[in-house]
C-alpha cells in the first residue's frame, strides 16, 4: 500500500480527477479554514503546531520548506525561532489568506507534494501540518521531501491518526456528525468537511505511515502520538551521507 490510491481503495478515480477534487475542496474553504480548525479541535490544532514546531526545532537561518502550509501559521512558528521559511501549498487561494495577514518573514510558493520546485539538497527541514493525507501519490510525495532535503536533513509532518481504541467511537460519531455540520453552518461547506473527515478515516495508521516513511528512505523513523493518538507527529532524517 504505496500510495493515496491504493489507500483509498478506489481503481475508478484517477489521480488527477482526485487532485482536482482536493483543489476544489481548499478552494471553497480558504476564507473560513482556520476559524473552522479552532472549532473542530477546540483550539488543540495551535497545541499540537507548537508541537511540531518543538520536533522541527529549528535553527536561526535553517531553510525550512513548510509544506501543504495553506495559510501560513506553522510557518509563522518557525519564522519566529529565526528559520528562513517557504510556504508550499497547490491552493492559491489558501495562501492568499496568508499573504493578506501580511506575515512578515514568510515566502509563499506555489507547487505540489508529488513535485516540488525545489532542487536537489536545498533544504534543513521540510514539514507538514495536516496536509499529507491530501496527496495523491504518497510514496511519490514521500520520496519528493527526501530529494528536496539535504544530507541529514529533517522530515517533520503532523497529521491525524488512529485514536486509542477506548475513545475511538465516540471520536468517530464526533467526526461523522458535528463536524460536517459546523461546516454547514460556519463555512457553509459541509460536503468539503465531509470529505475531509472521510480522508483522515482512510490514512495510513501509525505503524503504517511509519513504513512508508522508511521505505521513502528515511532514516531514525519515529512516531508520537499526541491527544490519545487523534494526532501523531511523524519524523525522519535524510541520510546523512546521501546525495540525491
Amino acid at each position: 500500500m504505496n500510495d493515496l490510491d491504493r489507500t483509498f481503495g478506489s481503481a475508478a478515480v484517477s489521480p488527477e480527477a482526485r487532485r482536482q477534487l482536493i483543489t476544489d475542496v481548499f478552494r471553497r474553504v480558504a476564507p473560513r479554514y482556520d476559524l473552522m480548525n479552532d472549532l473542530m479541535s477546540m483550539g488543540l490544532h495551535r497545541l499540537w503546531k507548537r508541537r511540531l514546531r518543538r520536533a522541527t526545532s529549528p535553527g536561526r537561518g535553517e531553510r525550512i520548506l513548510d509544506l501543504a502550509g495553506g495559510t501560513g501559521d506553522v510557518a509563522r512558528l518557525l519564522t519566529a525561532r529565526g528559520a528562513v521559511t517557504v510556504v508550499c501549498d497547490p491552493s492559491v487561494e489558501m495562501m492568499h489568506e496568508g499573504v493578506a495577514r501580511d506575515l512578515a518573514g514568510i515566502h509563499w510558493l506555489a507547487g505540489r507534494a508529488e513535485a516540488l520546485p525545489v532542487g536537489d539538497d536545498a533544504l534543513d527541514a521540510v514539514t507538514i501540518a495536516f496536509g499529507i493525507r491530501n496527496v495523491t501519490r504518497l510514496s511519490e510525495a514521500l520520496r519528493e521531501i527526501r530529494r528536496v532535503l539535504k544530507p541529514g536533513g529533517r522530515f517533520v509532518c503532523l497529521e491525524f491518526s488512529r485514536p486509542w481504541a477506548p475513545i475511538r467511537p465516540a471520536y468517530d460519531l464526533f467526526s461523522r456528525t458535528v463536524i460536517p455540520r459546523l461546516g454547514a453552518w460556519v463555512a457553509r461547506e459541509p460536503s468539503a468537511y465531509s470529505y475531509l473527515i472521510e480522508s483522515i478515516r482512510r490514512f495510513p495508521a501509525q505503524e503504517e505511515m511509519k513504513d512508508l516513511i522508511a521505505q521513502a528512505g528515511f532514516e531514525r523513523v519515529r512516531y508520537q502520538n499526541l491527544s490519545m493518538g487523534i494526532v501523531c507527529i511523524h519524523t525522519g532524517v535524510k541520510p546523512p551521507h546521501e546525495t540525491d
